[in-house]
């Protein structure tokens, strides 16, 4: 939509910011806030079908949800096209920080990532949701403080549906489709994300693209490599986080568990 074009009613469009498979995102000004916020809209042809459900899905949790380490939704419109307006973040996402920033994350950032994180997904347990789709893209850095953005594919745990989610943080449950999603499941994920914090590559399949439907999927056909190949960290800090990205869920931390073990790196 071009620049003042209504994305929802209410919110003019200032800026186009990102396009995924589904989804538009706009820099909006609200006019009943009289302040920047972003619009989350299906691309044109979703717009009633099943990402539409999901984006409504997405707002209706974030606005039952509250948590510091969430993205905040303020409103979720049906009429006269669905659409989820939610906070202005400040930050940059965390993939562009990793691929921009000329030295790789201190330990000491990257154990405030794990933390953040852990809190967010702890308390997204609590009530019974699983984020399912943690990666670097898909978290703000606002001031030091991680935000999660997208549940737009997030679900009670239960069994899984083939490939749902992004092939190089998709733990091997949701690759093979059929399987239990647990917490564990965003435990891969939250490892996944700190593989790659801290060694600057994606632990699985960094070689494909986004849209390619790879030959094999490496997690299904090797473990991670040691995170010291790739980098001098603590023993314990490494293995924490390939204990993350065990195979088998049952032998992942749980989630406290890997806040708590992640605090002394945090200082």
């Amino acid at each position: 939509m071009e620049r003042g074009a209504e994305a929802a009613p209410g919110h003019r469009v200032i800026s186009h910011l990102h396009r995924s498979n589904h989804y538009d995102v706009y820099d909006v000004f609200s006019e009943e806030r009289a302040c920047r916020c972003v619009a989350k809209v299906p691309i044109p042809g979703e717009e009633g079908g099943r990402a539409a459900r999901r984006l409504l899905r997405e707002g209706a949790l974030l606005r039952r949800l509250a948590h510091p380490h969430l993205v905040r939704a303020y409103e979720v419109i049906r009429d006269p096209r669905p659409a989820v307006v939610l906070e202005t973040l400040t930050g940059e996402t965390l993939s562009y920080i990793i691929d921009t920033t000329p030295r790789r994350l201190s330990l000491r950032e990257v154990a405030c990532l794990g933390i953040h994180l852990c809190s967010a997904l702890h308390y997204l347990h609590r009530h019974g949701v699983l984020h399912l789709d943690l990666k670097p893209s898909n978290i703000v850095s606002e001031r030091g403080f991680a935000k999660i953005l997208d549940l737009s594919i997030a679900r009670p745990p239960g069994r899984a549906r083939r490939g749902a989610g992004t092939l190089q943080y998709m733990a091997p449950e949701q690759v093979r489709g059929g399987g239990l999603l647990s917490p564990a499941t965003d435990v891969w994920g939250i490892g996944a994300v700190l593989f790659e914090a801290l060694t600057g590559e994606m632990p699985f399949n960094r070689e494909v693209e986004d849209e390619e439907e790879p030959d094999t999927y490496e997690q299904l056909e090797r473990r991670v490599e040691p995170v010291r190949s790739h980098r001098r960290v603590p023993a314990a800090l490494a293995r924490l986080v390939e204990r993350c990205l065990e195979p088998d869920p049952a032998q992942r931390p749980a989630v406290l568990e890997l806040m708590r073990k992640l605090e002394p790196f945090a200082g």
